[in-house]
């Protein structure tokens, strides 16, 4: 008897690590690490960023203006899409780079020292942090040839990781693997696919978790209803709190609520009854919100967040076009000639594909961001005054770097059940 239990021990050890063998087998990343060698040079950072702040945050509201659907629950990270394309201008010349710093607001060389300060300087704590990682991958094919110094800008301001990969499953599995890690499991995957004509991707990953400065007891949370613009009813849990962030302006009303550490903050703004999330949009520009974001008055406000979790994925090759940068896009003429070369075709944008998630619940805000480039070859009031901004209706939302008062997710809340 003592036998058989030994042999069935010893089976079932075997088995557990033949097990183990074949899922790090599955798990192996075929890709080649193109960065041994490349040693990133030193950067001095920028300790003063103001200049630019109002650059980044135009351009943010810009972005999000062009990718707003109405009427649906919208949310991107602008900072995710900024930091994927500043690594592509990188690689872009002529009239292509020329096209693509303009839509940018600054010039690559402006946007890679600014990002590599804004990143070196991002508060981390216990209960807060935002993290973002970038790569590159290349398509392991003998007709392409990648350029060094494209590699050294690229780790020197971005820390970029870069790979040579078959461009198969495989490839496709280590991408969103490594999405999935950097985004701590919010965005599962990027990619459904790789195009046989794909030739590079070049990727940022975005994370954020943090805990309210003030975690909502049971008592603060009740249901309530939510109404959408075409009226129609729905239930929410809402959760209530005195904030002393008020913001308003013209056609809105909204506060700021800290989390933890008071480094980041969730900001809501509520248009005015009779003017739509869209109207209001389009009433305010990137000086406008940054003006509004650093200057919150001293009013107590109560204030009503309902409980919400959202997932948003959208192509935004004809929104950057439309924004100013066609010629990125133009297979014929794009020239990314900084980037490498290939002998299959010329090098061009073919998609750019963003993907979010955020949940925002008593404890706190936990939201994920994803952007892949993929290239082919071919008034003053009383501070005393308590002001009243319950969000049971569609509004604006964003999370915010107080320091720099920079949105880094912006998103519009139109229908609480999706």
């Amino acid at each position: 008897m003592k036998n058989k239990k030994f042999y069935l021990s010893i089976s079932a050890l075997l088995l557990l690590c033949a097990m183990l063998f074949n899922i790090v087998s599955c798990t192996k990343v075929k890709a080649a690490d193109l960065m041994e060698g490349v040693t990133p040079r030193e950067v001095e950072v920028r300790e003063e960023l103001s200049e630019d702040n109002a650059a980044v945050t135009d351009f943010a509201l810009r972005l999000f203006k062009a990718t707003n659907a109405g009427g649906k629950n919208t949310l991107i990270s602008p900072l995710s899409v900024l930091c994927a394309l500043a690594m592509t201008t990188n690689g872009a010349k002529g009239e292509t780079r020329e096209q693509m710093e303009a839509t940018l607001g600054m010039s690559a060389e402006e946007l890679n020292l600014y990002l590599y300060s804004y990143m070196n300087s991002l508060p981390t704590g216990e209960k807060y942090k935002l993290s973002l990682a970038n790569s590159i991958w290349f398509r392991d094919d003998e007709r392409f040839t990648v350029n060094e110094d494209f590699l050294q800008t690229n780790a020197d301001y971005y820390g970029a990781g870069a790979y040579k990969a078959p461009f198969d499953k495989s490839t496709k599995k280590d991408i969103n693997n490594w999405v999935k890690e950097n985004t701590d499991g919010m965005i599962p995957e990027v990619l459904d696919e790789i195009p046989p004509e794909a030739v590079m991707y070049l990727v940022n990953a975005l994370a954020f978790e943090a805990e309210w400065s003030d975690i909502y007891k049971k008592t603060q949370v009740r249901d309530g209803t939510f109404t959408k613009e075409d009226g129609t009813k729905q239930s929410a849990e809402f959760m209530y709190s005195e904030e002393h962030r008020y913001l308003e302006d013209e056609k809105a009303t909204g506060f700021m609520k800290y989390y933890r550490g008071s480094k980041y903050a969730f900001v809501a703004l509520l248009p005015n009854e009779g003017v739509t999330v869209k109207e209001y949009l389009n009433s305010i520009d990137g000086e406008a919100l940054s003006a509004l974001l650093s200057a919150p008055k001293g009013n107590s406000v109560q204030a009503a967040i309902p409980k919400f979790e959202t997932e948003y994925s959208t192509e935004m090759s004809e929104i950057l076009k439309s924004m100013g940068m066609p010629l990125a896009f133009d297979e014929d003429n794009a020239d990314f000639s900084g980037l490498g070369r290939s002998s299959a075709g010329n090098i061009y944008i073919s998609r750019v594909i963003h993907k979010t998630f955020i949940s925002v619940a008593e404890k706190g805000t936990k939201a994920g961001a994803v952007t892949a480039i993929e290239m082919d070859g071919k008034g003053a009031s009383d501070p005393d005054e308590t002001k009243r901004v319950y969000l049971d209706r569609p509004f604006v939302y964003m999370l915010v770097d107080c320091e720099n008062n920079i949105p880094f997710f912006i998103g519009t809340m139109m229908d609480i059940e999706k």
